[in-house]
């Protein structure tokens, strides 16, 4: 499979330069190819291909004075724009035809995005060099902060500046079976929630970070501090960087905790089990901040790729299988319940249940893995025993079972 590393980047004040032309170029390409495929709409004339795109708004235009500047920066970078807008077209085209979710049409880019991202193919003939650089055609050799080491050779690298104005190398890397973990025994439910952030079917707990909230009061501030700043001015624009750096802070120790977790559920389980929680629906009700802190989506979409990664098993089921209404002892379902009721007692069997510990296992039946249901217990009801029963040994017993 393929994956994704990104390592920080510092470049220098000329490279900088260099990077924002790239990005401009880049932008201006993908907006006159879009431009001429909606002119070509509106006059009823045929989709142009992008070979003839290539031709007509990188090979000719830069041989006149209104595009000249195009030569500056790498030919594969305007290429690769032309790819993203076949890509976004082809999303949406889909999307229309019901293959994916909906999607608006293409639509220009702006200079004004605070994000910004170029990408080189092995035709750029960018490398790493012996110091740990990366050497990229036109812009230089940058200095790369290497966190790790990559797992092979990469295929393509993608520079991006984010809106707090900092710099990343996405590199794309192919992974083989030699990543694939011993066999293991345990199989786990996981139930999401907002009081913990994850609840296992083995008992096991997990506490909810929520990094949004312990940093409200700072964002909060630097919020307000953008509000004063006049709008166009330098002060607004260093304010505007403050906020989106606050923001990012919170973003990274988020995808860093999920990062966590994740790693350490798959490997030491053979098979997960979550559900598919309607994140949409939640996000439009009045817990939506406390949904998008926990970024539910996102931790999945870990699990489910680093399953495939380390060969393992992932189960999705279905949001409607009523795992918090069933008791995970008896499995007779005891009807819905507010949202305040977390420990309940089963009317059939008895037995006294955590509500979030109980979904959990449910999760993991409904999967079809081989769990216990003794972590949902809290403790063991009495139920009385049936008139067969009672009575009959020789010696005196308890009047209840257990």
């Amino acid at each position: 499979m393929q994956l994704r590393y990104s390592f920080r980047l510092y470049p220098s004040d000329g490279q900088r330069t260099a990077l924002a032309r790239a990005f401009g170029c880049a932008r201006v390409v993908y907006n006159d190819a879009l431009r001429a495929r909606e002119t070509a709409r509106g006059q009823g004339l045929p989709f142009p291909k992008t070979g003839n795109l290539s031709k007509a708004l990188i090979t000719e235009a830069k041989n006149t004075p209104e595009r000249a500047w195009l030569g500056e920066v790498s030919a594969v970078i305007l290429q690769q724009s032309l790819r993203d807008l076949d890509t976004v077209y082809r999303n949406f085209f889909d999307g229309l035809k019901g293959k994916r979710p909906r999607m608006g049409a293409p639509r220009c880019k702006s200079r004004k995005n605070t994000r910004q991202a170029v990408r080189f193919t092995a035709n750029a003939r960018w490398s790493i060099t012996t110091g740990g650089k990366l050497r990229l055609p036109k812009i230089g050799d940058l200095k790369v902060k290497w966190s790790r080491r990559l797992p092979s050779t990469p295929s393509t690298v993608t520079v991006v500046k984010d809106s707090a104005g900092r710099y990343f190398a996405s590199f794309v890397v192919e992974t083989g079976p030699e990543e694939l973990l011993p066999q293991t025994t345990p199989e786990l439910g996981i139930d999401l929630g907002l009081g913990h952030f994850a609840v296992l079917s083995d008992g096991t707990k997990i506490d909810s970070p929520r990094f949004l909230r312990r940093a409200e009061k700072r964002l909060k501030k630097a919020q307000r501090a953008l509000f004063r700043k006049e709008k166009g001015s330098k002060n607004r624009d260093k304010a505007r960087i403050r906020v989106a750096r606050a923001h990012a802070r919170i973003a990274d120790a988020r995808r860093e905790f999920h990062h966590r977790l994740s790693t350490k559920l798959i490997r030491e389980n053979q098979a997960v089990a979550v559900e598919d929680l309607a994140v949409k629906g939640l996000a439009r009700t009045r817990l939506a901040k406390s949904v998008h802190d926990a970024g539910w989506s996102a931790f999945v979409t870990m699990l489910e790729y680093k399953a495939a990664r380390y060969g393992r098993t992932f189960i999705r089921i279905g949001r409607f299988e009523p795992t918090s209404q069933v008791c995970s002892q008896c499995d007779v379902k005891d009807g819905p319940k507010p949202l305040h009721v977390r420990v309940w007692t089963c009317r059939a069997c008895g037995s006294v249940l955590d509500r979030d510990i109980n979904a959990a296992v449910n999760v993991a039946k409904a999967a079809g893995l081989a769990v216990t249901a003794c972590g949902a217990q809290v403790r063991p009801g009495l139920v009385p025993a049936p008139r067969r029963e009672a009575g009959t040994h020789s010696t005196s017993q308890p009047s209840t079972a257990r």
